[in-house]
C-alpha cells in the first residue's frame, strides 16, 4: 500500500490506511481505534486488522492511568487527546444520518468518561506533590488553561468554572438523561406492536424473509441503543459529579500539604493550587461539556431524518413568513430608544434576504408526499415497482380530473364512505382506490380495474346531472342527452342544472356525475369481492379478532385448516354477496366441516351457509318482512340431479345443449316476469343442485341469490312467487 494514498478514495480500508499513514506512534493508533469505533457504518462488519488488539492495550493503559505516575509529557498528550476526541465525537454526532447509526456512542460515553477520570486522578497526583514547584507542575496544557482562559484571576477562573459545571450538570447532562429515559421507555412499549407489523408486512408478502429479518435486526439494534442511551447518560452526568468533588478535593488537599508540608505562606498556596486545580477542572470540564452535548443531539435526533445542519436549515429556514416576521421585530428592536442599533439592522437585513430567497425559490421538497404521489414514467421506476399490480384502480379522462382533484375533493371523500359501508355490510375491508388521468382516453370517459385488467367502463358529463327514468318509464319528456345509467343498465337522461328541480318533481332519480361513477364503482367491487380478499388480507382478518376468539384461530390453524383453506371459503361467500362480518361462527363452521375439505371448498362452504342462515336469509328479507322464493318444478329438479357430472369442486352440470337452452330460456321468462315485483325474488333448490343452478344463474342475472331448502332459516316468512317448470 502506498504511504500517501490518493484523496479520492472512498474505501474504508483506504480511508483507515491514510489515517494510519499520517498520525504515528501513540496518536495514531488511538485515532485509528476513535475512526473504527465511530465509523462501523462504513466499515460493516470488515475489520481493520489489529484493531482487536489496540483498544485492549488502550483500555489497559487508561486503567494503569489510575495507578502508573505519568511524567507532564504524556499528561499533555492524554489532555489534548480528551479534547481532541471530545470534538470529534461531537461532529460525528452532528453529521448523524439516524442515533442508529452510532451504536457505539454508549460504549464511548463510558471509555472517555473513565479516561478523563483517569486524566483527573493523574494531574491531581502531579498537583500535590509537585504543586509548589510553579504553574507548570502539572504541565503545559493544565498551566495554559489556568492562564490563558482565567486571565491568571483565581475568582474569574473559579466563577467560569462554575458556570461550566452548572450548564453540563443541570442543563444538558439532566435534560439528556430525562429524553434517554423517556426514548427508551417509549421504544421498548412500541416494540410488541413494530415486531406485529414486520410480521403482517411478511404475511402479506410486502416484503421477504430476508427484509422481516433484517427489520428485525434493526429493531433489536434499536432496542440495545436506547437501554444502552438511558444508562450511559449517568456516565455524563455523574462525571460532573466527579469533576466537583475532585476540584474540592484538589483545594483542600493542595492548600493542606502547601501549608504543612512546604510551608508556603496561605495566599501562596491558594494561589498556586487553586489556580492549577482550577485550571485542571477547565481541562476536563470543557471536553465532559462537548461529550455531554453530542449526548443531548444524538437523544434528541430520534424523530428527524437527516444529519442536523440539514433538518435544522430545512425546518428553520424552510418557510417564507417565520424569516419575515423575525426581520421585522429585529428591525424594530433597532430603533428602540438604548438598544444598539448595528447589530439588530444587520440581523434584520440577513433574515430579510434569507425570507426574500425563500420567497422566490420554495423548498422542492415542501410537499414530498405531493411530488411522491406524481406519475413517473416507466423508464424512472424501478423494475420492481412494475410488477406490482393495484389491487383497484379507475382511470379517468383529462377532462374529468376536477372531479378528482384535491385531498377533499367529492370522488375522494364518497371513496372512503364507500370503504367503511362495504367493511360494515361485508366485514371485509376493500383496498384502497387509486385514481389516475389517462389521455389516451376520449373525453368524459372512466375505466375501473381490477389487478389491471378492466372490468367496467363508461362516460360521464361532469357539468350535467344524470336524471334516470321512473319505474315503468320508457321515454323521458326532459330536453337532454338519453343514455343508460352505467351500473343496472335504466334509462336515462343528461339534463343540465337548471333543469334539476323539475326532474325532481316528476320523480326522477337525479345524481351528479362524480356518484354516477362511485355507484358503478360500488357495484363492481360487489360483483368481484372474492378476487379482492388476498391471503394476506386473510390474514389481517384473523390476526385482528379478539383476543377470546384467538383461541380458535390457534386451535384450528394450520394443524386442522390452512389459512388457504379458510381464504377460499370466505372468498367463495364473498362472491355470492353472503357478508363475513360473523368471521367467529365462519371458523366454528369451517372447524365442523373439517372432515368434508377432502370432498373440496364448495362442500365446506354449502356447511356454513347453512350455519349463516339467518343472517343470509335477514339480507334477503323485503320490506315486508318476507322472502319472494322462485322454484324449481320437480321435473327439472330430477333432470338437474341426474346430469351432474364429477365430484367435489369439480362437479359440473352436463346437460344437452337443447335440454340446456331450454332451462334458460324457462328461467329467463321467470325472472324477466317477477322483475316487476317490488320485492327481488330469490331461486330455492336442493342442497345437491344449489352449486350447479348458480352456475346458470351468475350468466343470466350476476346479483340473483340462489339458496337451499336448507339455508332457508325456520323462522323465515316465505311466499312462492313463480316456478321454473
Amino acid at each position: 500500500m502506498p504511504e500517501n494514498p490518493p484523496k479520492t478514495s472512498k474505501s474504508p480500508n483506504t480511508s483507515q490506511a491514510g489515517i494510519k499513514t499520517h498520525s504515528p506512534g501513540f496518536l495514531g493508533n488511538i485515532s485509528s481505534a476513535l475512526s473504527f469505533i465511530t465509523d462501523g457504518a462504513a466499515i460493516g462488519k470488515s475489520r481493520l486488522p489489529g484493531t482487536d488488539i489496540m483498544l485492549a492495550v488502550g483500555v489497559i493503559m487508561l486503567i494503569s492511568i489510575l495507578i502508573v505516575p505519568l511524567p507532564t509529557l504524556i499528561l499533555d498528550i492524554g489532555l489534548s487527546l480528551s479534547i481532541t476526541s471530545s470534538v470529534l465525537i461531537l461532529m460525528v454526532a452532528l453529521f448523524l444520518e439516524r442515533p442508529l447509526d452510532f451504536t457505539s456512542f454508549p460504549t464511548l460515553l463510558l471509555l472517555t468518561t473513565m479516561f478523563r477520570l483517569s486524566l483527573e486522578v493523574a494531574t491531581t497526583r502531579l498537583i500535590l506533590s509537585h504543586g509548589n514547584e510553579g504553574a507548570y507542575a502539572a504541565g503545559h496544557v493544565v498551566a495554559s488553561f489556568g492562564g490563558f482562559l482565567m486571565g491568571n484571576d483565581v475568582v474569574i477562573g473559579g466563577i467560569v468554572f462554575c458556570i461550566l459545571l452548572v450548564v453540563n450538570f443541570m442543563v444538558i447532562t439532566k435534560g439528556s438523561g430525562r429524553i434517554a429515559e423517556v426514548s427508551a421507555r417509549f421504544f421498548l412499549d412500541a416494540m410488541p406492536g413494530k415486531q406485529m407489523a414486520i410480521d403482517a408486512d411478511l404475511a402479506s408478502g410486502a416484503i421477504n424473509e430476508r427484509a422481516a429479518r433484517k427489520k428485525r435486526k434493526e429493531l433489536e439494534e434499536e432496542s440495545s441503543f436506547y437501554g444502552a442511551m438511558d444508562g450511559a447518560a449517568k456516565f455524563v452526568r455523574n462525571d460532573a459529579i466527579a469533576g466537583i468533588l475532585i476540584t474540592a478535593i484538589n483545594i483542600l488537599g493542595g492548600l493542606t500539604i502547601g501549608v504543612l508540608r512546604h510551608n508556603m505562606p496561605i495566599a501562596e498556596a491558594a494561589q498556586t493550587f487553586t489556580t492549577l486545580t482550577i485550571g485542571d477542572g477547565l481541562v476536563s470540564q470543557i471536553p465532559a461539556l462537548l461529550v455531554s452535548l453530542a449526548a443531548g443531539i444524538v437523544v434528541t435526533k430520534g424523530g428527524t431524518d437527516g444529519s442536523a445542519d440539514v433538518t435544522l436549515f430545512r425546518q428553520l429556514g424552510g418557510n417564507a413568513k417565520p424569516l419575515a416576521i423575525a426581520a421585522v421585530l429585529s428591525a424594530a428592536f433597532a430603533f428602540m430608544p438604548g438598544l444598539p442599533a448595528f447589530p439588530f439592522l444587520i440581523i434584520s437585513l440577513g433574515a430579510g434576504f434569507g425570507a426574500w430567497i425563500r420567497y422566490k425559490t420554495p423548498q422542492l421538497n415542501e410537499d414530498e408526499d405531493s411530488i411522491s404521489e406524481q406519475p413517473t414514467s416507466p423508464a424512472q421506476q424501478p423494475i420492481s415497482e412494475l410488477l406490482r399490480l393495484d389491487q383497484l384502480k379507475i382511470e379517468i379522462a383529462h377532462s374529468l380530473l376536477p372531479l378528482a382533484s384535491g385531498d377533499n375533493s367529492q370522488m375522494t371523500e364518497q371513496i372512503k364512505a364507500l370503504r367503511r359501508k362495504m367493511a360494515a355490510d361485508m366485514g371485509f375491508i376493500t383496498p384502497s382506490v387509486r385514481i389516475l388521468d389517462n389521455i389516451q382516453l376520449p373525453a368524459d370517459k372512466y375505466i375501473i380495474k381490477l389487478k389491471e385488467i378492466e372490468i367496467a367502463s363508461s362516460s360521464v358529463r361532469p357539468s350535467k346531472f344524470l336524471a334516470i327514468l321512473p319505474p315503468n318509464v320508457t321515454t323521458s319528456d326532459l330536453a337532454g342527452e338519453v343514455t343508460r345509467e352505467p351500473s343496472f343498465n335504466l334509462p336515462a337522461v343528461w339534463i343540465d342544472e337548471g333543469d334539476k328541480d323539475i326532474a325532481l318533481k316528476k320523480r326522477y332519480t337525479v345524481v351528479d356525475p362524480v356518484t354516477v361513477i362511485i355507484t358503478h364503482l360500488t357495484e363492481s367491487i360487489r360483483e368481484h369481492m372474492g378476487e379482492l380478499l388476498t391471503y394476506g388480507a386473510t390474514q389481517s382478518l384473523l390476526d385482528d379478532l379478539p383476543a377470546e376468539e384467538q383461541k380458535l384461530v390457534n386451535d384450528m390453524v394450520p394443524s386442522q385448516v390452512s389459512v388457504s383453506t379458510i381464504q377460499r371459503v370466505l372468498q367463495t361467500l364473498l362472491s355470492e354477496g353472503v357478508s363475513i362480518r360473523d368471521l367467529p361462527t365462519i371458523l366454528e363452521s369451517i372447524q365442523e366441516a373439517q372432515h368434508l375439505i377432502p370432498n373440496g371448498i364448495k362442500a365446506v362452504t354449502a356447511h356454513v351457509r347453512i350455519r349463516l342462515s339467518r343472517q343470509i336469509c335477514k339480507s334477503l328479507t323485503g320490506p315486508s318482512g318476507r322472502i319472494n322464493l322462485i322454484t324449481i318444478s320437480p321435473e327439472w329438479e330430477a333432470q338437474i340431479t341426474k346430469a351432474l357430472v364429477g365430484k367435489g369442486d369439480d362437479e359440473t352440470i352436463a346437460f344437452p345443449p337443447a335440454i340446456l337452452e331450454r332451462f334458460v330460456a324457462s328461467t329467463r321468462q321467470v325472472l324477466d316476469e317477477t322483475s316487476k315485483l317490488d320485492e327481488l325474488p330469490v331461486i330455492v333448490t336442493s342442497s345437491t343442485n344449489r352449486n350447479a343452478i348458480r352456475m346458470i344463474i351468475e350468466r343470466l342475472r350476476p346479483a340473483m341469490a340462489v339458496l337451499s331448502q336448507a339455508e332457508i332459516y325456520p323462522r323465515t316468512q316465505i311466499r312462492t312467487v313463480a316456478t321454473i317448470s
